[in-house]
């Protein structure tokens, strides 16, 4: 069964919150690599929701989005790897960044629909978009792992659904 929760989301402080409550439920590290997909329009707070994950983990630098680099990892007490694949033609390219023989801890990669093949490998699907003067974000767990994490999240930031 694949679960959606539904976040409401007030603000920037709100959506960075999420990623710092994503980051702190997530599994044990060494089952990773962690696979989340993050949807939604330009502006929507896929990278604000990132920068929030990394400052979790400490990351106090600053957390550019990967809209020309690509790939931005972040050697932290676990490997985040923040991707954007919006300028990417095919899945020729994807094997080119190099990503499945580096293997970071997590995987947060924008613009995922850009490479159809990957769809079976998230654990995470985050959905940003605008709602009134603010965000909504609905997750939807699709692996067992990703249920599990889910779950854990919902235990530590209030869900609206």
């Amino acid at each position: 069964m694949r679960t959606v929760v539904e976040f409401e989301l007030q603000g920037e402080s709100a959506t960075r919150a999420l990623g710092a409550a994503l980051l702190n439920s997530a599994p044990a590290s060494g089952d990773g690599p962690y696979w989340v997909a993050l949807h939604g329009p330009l502006g929507a707070g896929k990278s604000t929701l990132v920068r929030g994950a990394l400052a979790a983990l400490g990351w106090e630098g600053a957390v550019p989005s990967p809209t020309y680099t690509l790939v931005e990892p972040y050697a932290l007490a676990r490997e985040v790897w923040h991707l954007d694949l919006y300028r990417l033609g095919d899945a020729s390219e994807w094997d080119e960044l190099g990503i499945e023989e580096a293997a970071p801890d997590f995987l947060f990669i924008e613009w995922p629909e850009r490479i159809p093949e990957l769809e079976a490998r998230f654990d995470l699907h985050v959905t940003l978009d605008y709602q009134e003067a603010g965000r909504v974000a609905s997750l939807l767990a699709s692996s067992e792992i990703g249920g599990q994490w889910l779950s854990e999240l919902r235990g530590s930031f209030k869900p609206i659904t």
